[in-house]
């Protein structure tokens, strides 16, 4: 087994990378990617910035054919330690049209059987969210039980659990679920969780400097404040830790259609709590000024160090991007010290 390993090295792929979070995470559990690949432009664009000794890839990963990839081609049967990466949650996001597999993005997670069988890696570590573990193909079965039995197929067992990055040093509330696939009678036991105090909002972004206007240098990168002059009117009436549709006294123009139930939206974050969950379609409000959060801030949040550099447009809130821009890119990432414990687990459990 040693033998084994040591020709591994430790040597990492991803699929469905987004903007690296769980790369950066793996990395700093100490595997070594070889390769990552990724459909969205400004994801790969920024993978590239971050990871330049990795071979980056743009490619819809269920298009692509295998025996073209020469970078994978290279790595014999069996000597990838860890294949990797977090296929599109969309189809069972809570905020979502949760389609499941109705939507075509909702079996792409399959394509980590195709690769498992073509590169027999050492153990597969696969991230979504939690409601898909609830997901079903018919009336009886989950997608999760009809993956586990493929990958069973092909050598593997495999282990499943939600964990909360907030457990994990991460200053931010976000359940995402992990499914952990090692060899056939092989033990893996997810890493304990953190018993000590949560980070704070205020614990990750308050020692940053001012945020600068797009039409400024940042003294941290990504640290840019896009807030429309409209928005920051309606900022203004959200205490902190507060959602506007829960405000008394906001004028109707302020307002709008929002009604109490609408409490995931309009949201100023808590200095003295974690973060709420990120998500894709809101930026939510720096808790002391009448901004929205910026792409570095809500990186701080995430868990990302301030040397990991994220590219593209930064989506002005009424504006649109066709690729993803580097709000979403954040939110859409996995927090990196989550991914860091799970890939740690991992080298222990099979003594890497």
């Amino acid at each position: 087994m040693t033998d084994v390993i040591n020709q591994m090295n430790l040597s990492a792929a991803s699929i469905f990378s987004g903007a690296g979070g769980m790369d950066l995470g793996v990395e700093k559990a100490g595997f070594n990617n070889l390769c990552s690949i990724e459909s969205d432009a400004n994801c790969v664009a920024t993978l590239r910035l971050n990871f330049f000794k990795s071979k980056i890839f743009q490619t819809d990963v269920s298009k692509l054919k295998f025996e073209n990839l020469s970078e994978l081609r290279a790595i014999s049967r069996g000597r990838l330690a860890l294949l990797h990466g977090g296929p599109p949650c969309q189809p069972f996001s809570q905020i979502g049209h949760k389609q499941g597999i109705n939507d075509p993005r909702g079996m792409l997670v399959f394509e980590f059987v195709k690769y498992a069988q073509a590169l027999k890696p050492l153990a597969v570590m696969i991230e979504q969210v939690p409601a898909f573990l609830k997901a079903r193909v018919g009336n009886e079965l989950t997608i999760v039980d009809v993956l586990k039995e493929e990958l069973y197929k092909i050598g593997y067992d495999t282990f499943v659990a939600v964990l909360n990055a907030v457990n994990f040093r991460v200053a931010q509330n976000r359940k995402r679920a992990f499914i952990v696939c090692v060899p056939k009678g092989q033990k893996f036991q997810y890493p304990a969780v953190h018993l000590s105090s949560p980070k704070t909002v205020g614990e990750v972004i308050d020692d940053l400097p001012r945020a600068c206007l797009v039409e400024e240098k940042p003294q941290i990168p990504n640290h840019i404040d896009i807030t429309p002059a409209r928005d920051r009117y309606r900022i203004s009436y959200v205490p902190e830790g507060k959602w506007l549709s829960k405000v008394d006294g906001v004028p109707s123009d302020v307002l709008k259609s929002l009604t109490p139930k609408d409490s995931t939206k309009f949201r100023r974050l808590d200095r003295h709590l974690p973060s709420l969950t990120l998500r894709c379609g809101e930026a939510l409000y720096h808790h002391t000024e009448n901004r929205y959060v910026t792409p570095r801030e809500a990186a701080r949040i995430q868990g990302f160090p301030d040397d990991y550099l994220f590219t593209g447009p930064i989506r002005r809130r009424s504006g649109r991007a066709p690729n993803l821009d580097q709000h979403r890119q954040v939110a859409n990432a996995v927090p990196p010290p989550l991914v860091q414990a799970v890939a740690l687990s991992i080298r222990t459990s099979l003594c890497l």
